[in-house]
């Protein structure tokens, strides 16, 4: 399809160290309509280090894992290597991508074992120019959140994975915020940053709503990643900004109907929908060489009869022959 968007459910966390809970998100994630399930590849080690620092530690009240250790947060919510071959394999077999993000070269080499078909490059590291040229350089799609990106850093990934002969990049607009604000999300973004870097552009939409994933697919986003979890009850470092079955259902569904919506640029008529139309008409018996006069013809509904246009052309022309009420006018009718 010429506007089908690309619509990722990110699992991230949300298998709750639980690999049969991790199978049954990708078997559901194929039944609602996803194109694609997520993992995040890495572990507490090459992500950060143990260091017990304030700066190591979260320190935003407001954030869903305040006062934890970001090594502590990353040994729980990472996704064991050793379940991720099976997890291809799974999502291969029933008929559903699955790919990931690497967040170091031991990552990106790992995941080329597994055949992956795309790259996404997460926000944080979407200013970390050595793993994007590795990642790029393996020839495969690179997928790119912004969140925390200048545009001048935005430049910087695009070129990179250009200066590796790779030129299949999406751009995914992005708050990193964790659930974000509707009035961060700033989606009217979208249409510059297609023309700004020149390569495709998505969303990567961290909110609790469907609104911004609509407008962005209204603006042009090609693709749409969204947190995904069976049941926000269950628990999971994720959970708190992910969507369950049945809302991410619903997403799946208005991003259909916003494409059929869209549609493509037309002018064209519907013949069946012009029947109701206004045309001339005469509105009194007119009688043979009687003059037409505002009196005896209108504009009415339906569009049997002459264009509207054509009603100061005939006022005062006269009637070829006897014109009974209700008779569609039409040029023969007329000297």
């Amino acid at each position: 399809m010429h506007n089908h968007t690309y619509i990722i459910a990110e699992m991230s966390a949300n298998h709750c160290g639980d690999k049969k809970l991790a199978k049954e998100i990708i078997k559901t994630a194929k039944e609602i309509g996803a194109d694609a399930v997520k993992l995040q590849t890495y572990t507490a080690d090459t992500m950060t280090i143990d260091c017990n620092k304030p700066e190591f530690k979260i320190s935003d009240p407001k954030s869903l894992w305040y006062g934890e250790t970001l090594y502590a947060l990353y040994q729980k919510a990472y996704t064991p290597w050793e379940w991720q071959k099976d997890l291809k394999e799974y999502a291969d077999e029933i008929g559903i991508e699955l790919f990931s993000t690497p967040f170091d070269k031991t990552a990106v080499d790992f995941l080329e074992t597994l055949n992956v078909k795309y790259y996404k490059i997460a926000s944080f590291e979407a200013i970390d120019i050595p793993l994007i040229e590795y990642t790029a350089a393996k020839g495969k799609p690179m997928i790119i959140s912004t969140g925390i990106c200048s545009k001048e850093e935005i430049h910087e990934a695009v070129d990179a994975c250009k200066r590796m002969g790779n030129n299949d990049i999406t751009l995914l607009k992005c708050t990193s915020s964790y659930p974000a604000p509707l009035e961060n999300m700033n989606v009217l973004t979208i249409p510059d940053m297609i023309q700004e870097f020149g390569v495709k552009v998505g969303l990567s939409d961290h909110s609790m709503n469907i609104e911004p994933v609509i407008a962005a697919v209204a603006l042009g986003a090609k693709v749409i990643e969204k947190h995904f979890t069976l049941d926000r009850a269950l628990g999971g470092a994720d959970a708190g900004f992910s969507l369950n079955t049945q809302e991410f259902k619903e997403m799946v569904q208005a991003v259909r109907n916003t494409e059929k919506v869209l549609g493509k640029i037309s002018y064209e008529i519907n013949p069946s929908e012009r029947k109701g139309a206004r045309s001339l008409y005469a509105v009194k018996d007119i009688k043979k060489g009687e003059a037409f006069a505002e009196d005896n013809v209108r504009s009415i509904r339906p569009s049997n009869g002459l264009h509207p246009r054509y009603y100061k052309d005939i006022l005062g022309k006269k009637a070829t022959q006897d014109i009974e009420f209700g008779t569609p006018l039409t040029f023969n009718n007329i000297e």
